[in-house]
């Protein structure tokens, strides 16, 4: 009952956010420079084909009208048409979500695998050689923008070495083998940075841990370090890595924007790409939405999963 309780109070506190982020979004929109009628109309279009298009499709009206009218139609499931496709946006995001949520995934499957191990190491070894050089290299990886990862990765392994292919996308259900070798160098441009982040939060809080008390009465006990660091260590020391890892899906949402464009791959983020080059409002503000729900999507499973970290969370 109290987990319920506490889903609809943080879904009822999610939906004013939502419509905060539609409303800049919308206002944004609006003060950048360029006229959607223009474009719809087409090339070289007389002033009456131009406001004519902006009648259609709404945009001589107020501002406040006209976010009412998106605002009313999204609480009923509808987030409008595209004004350069005329394709529903629910259908365009559908359509290219699997590849951004897929490289979401990827991103992170490498960041975390790196990062444990790495930073679980370094705290094991603190001031050896191993932690330095765990400590410099994850320094590097946060400092390299996503864009210089993914060109360098993009010339050494791709087109120098030949091992993998450097752009497209081939869906899971066509060819699971060529998904995944698709897949890899996108995924390694994001989870780089990402595993950097997360090793330096995982090393500071294997070292807090290992120096607390009940650590070291399991030692006087005869554990072996495996069992301490798996049993004890590792889980009380996750709730910094789970808290880190899901302000970073923001980061790896908006990266993708980037590595989607080096690696050719059509997902949500070249979508939104494409709708600020036309101005298409619809879907500029479908996208935003759409990311920001998964942003408190995935905040709120970081939350519920304090519960099985800590004991004294659950009990609250």
């Amino acid at each position: 009952m109290n987990t319920l309780l506490y889903l609809f109070r943080r879904i009822a506190a999610a939906i004013p956010i939502l419509i905060l982020v539609g409303l800049i979004t919308f206002l944004l929109i609006h003060l950048t420079p360029g006229d959607p009628a223009a474009v719809v109309a087409g090339e070289n279009a007389s002033a009456e084909a131009i406001e004519a298009a902006r009648h259609r499709l709404g945009l001589d009206q107020p501002f406040l009208l006209q976010f009412w009218h998106w605002l009313s139609a999204v609480l009923v499931g509808d987030l409008g048409t595209s004004f350069t496709s005329g394709r529903p946006v629910t259908e365009l995001i559908l359509d290219r979500m699997p590849i951004t949520l897929s490289l979401t995934a990827g991103s992170t499957l490498i960041g975390v695998g790196l990062a444990v191990p790495l930073g679980v190491f370094a705290a094991i070894k603190r001031g050896s050689y191993l932690d330095r050089l765990t400590i410099f290299g994850t320094s590097l990886g946060i400092a390299a923008p996503e864009f210089f990862i993914g060109l360098l990765l993009v010339l050494v392994v791709a087109l120098n070495l030949g091992w993998l292919p450097a752009t497209g996308y081939i869906p899971f259900t066509e060819d699971p083998v060529e998904y995944l070798a698709r897949l890899t160098l996108p995924s390694l441009t994001l989870g780089v940075g990402l595993a950097a982040e997360l090793a330096r939060q995982v090393r500071g809080a294997m070292i807090d841990v290992l120096s607390r008390d009940y650590i070291q009465t399991a030692r006087a006990k005869g554990l072996s370090s495996l069992s301490i660091i798996v049993k004890h260590a590792l889980k009380n020391a996750a709730i910094p890595l789970v808290t880190v890892l899901g302000l970073q899906i923001r980061r790896l949402l908006g990266g993708a924007v980037i590595v989607e464009q080096i690696f050719a791959m059509n997902g949500v983020g070249s979508l939104a790409v494409r709708a600020v080059f036309l101005r298409d409002l619809p879907v500029l503000l479908g996208v935003a939405l759409t990311t920001a729900t998964v942003v408190l999507f995935v905040n709120l499973l970081v939350d519920m999963s304090y519960g099985y970290f800590d004991p004294k969370v659950r009990s609250a």
